[in-house]
């Protein structure tokens, strides 16, 4: 960056749980670029504990989406979301990234007063129309974390990116207290040693491998390795996971997000859809097998370990975020491609 160094840094990614993830390395890039800076980042309520005590973050700074949804009818979500424009503009940021992409979180980054806002170029719902720098994703940066990597370089000049902007790495806070509760309900549940988490459930219903596959890899992973086998989910997805049968030690809605770390962290194994646990179990660096759908691979699968995917054409679809060819229907994984995966990884 030329000029005077940035003081504060706001970084704008309020979701998903798998995205924020993701946004981690650019999170530890931009204190390794710029230690002296303040760096803060607008997040939902619902993702809090996921970046609550990172060691590069400064300030946390809360989106609340569901209270703001009715500022134009409504005087309270009105003056909530008059209260967040005031507190962006009093962080008088050097520096803003938008990391999502959306016509709110684009106004978001122009409501700072910021005179450096850079975003994606081919933001959706007109969100570029907010950047003083507009980054294209290009054949080096198919991969989300490579994408935002290379927003954070941008920032060093006016140049566009050329390169890499470093390794990526992937930090999340430790919590004592979180894997102490993570030990006391795996024991509570009967589960002494080794063990694989499986992650039936997405938020979209065409990320979800069919649960009857779930139930078929399950005994084919107890079969083989021995691993006594859980599965974790929201509270919402509590009853449909209970459908794999007695094999699968039901924890949905039994773990915070926080409590998510310790319990991907000590499995053996994680086969997950393209959801939240499982890019924490990628980030973390466990043994992963994650199936894809409609999601192209190529842009958020588990970073630089193409072996953790089962999907159609993982590696063929382009820049897209998304494919809708028939084929790419995420039914079409079999149990024994996703199982050749498990033994893979396990191998």
């Amino acid at each position: 960056m030329t000029g005077e160094e940035p003081k504060r840094i706001l970084i704008i990614k309020p979701s998903a749980l798998g995205d924020i993830v993701l946004a981690l390395p650019a999170l530890l890039a931009l204190k390794r670029s710029f230690p002296e800076a303040r760096i803060s980042w607008l997040v939902r309520p619902e993702f809090v504990e996921l970046l609550r005590g990172h060691p590069d973050l400064d300030e946390i700074i809360l989106f609340d989406r569901k209270q703001l949804a009715k500022w134009w009818c409504e005087r309270e979500s009105f003056n909530a979301l008059r209260s967040l424009v005031k507190q962006l503009k009093a962080g008088r940021f050097d520096l803003v990234f938008d990391f999502q992409g959306l016509f709110r979180t684009g106004y978001f980054s122009w409501v700072t007063g910021c005179k450096r806002r850079l975003g994606m170029a081919g933001a959706r719902e007109l969100a570029h129309l907010f950047y003083t720098d507009k980054i294209s994703q290009d054949a080096s940066s198919i991969h989300l974390v490579d994408y935002y990597l290379k927003m954070v370089a941008a920032a060093h000049s006016a140049l566009l990116y050329e390169g890499q902007a470093g390794e990526a790495e992937f930090k999340l806070p430790e919590d004592t207290t979180a894997a102490e509760m993570v030990d006391k309900l795996l024991k509570s549940q009967g589960v002494n040693g080794r063990y694989a988490v499986i992650v039936p459930g997405a938020a979209q219903a065409n990320k979800r491998w069919p649960i009857e596959g779930f139930a078929k890899l399950a005994g084919k992973i107890g079969e083989r390795f021995g691993f006594q086998v859980v599965a974790t989910g929201s509270q919402g997805e509590r009853e449909y996971i209970e459908t794999i049968g007695k094999r699968v030690i039901n924890l949905a809605g039994k773990t915070s997000v926080r409590e998510l770390v310790p319990l991907m962290k000590g499995a053996s194994l994680v086969v997950s859809n393209d959801t939240g646990p499982g890019h924490i179990a990628a980030a973390i660096g466990v043994p992963i097998v994650m199936i894809f759908g409609p999601t192209n691979p190529a842009r958020v699968c588990p970073y630089k370990r193409p072996q953790c995917v089962a999907a159609v054409e993982p590696n063929e679809r382009g820049v897209k975020a998304d494919s809708y060819e028939p084929r790419h229907n995420i039914a079409h994984i079999t149990v024994e491609q996703v199982f050749e995966a498990v033994c893979g990884q396990i191998g």
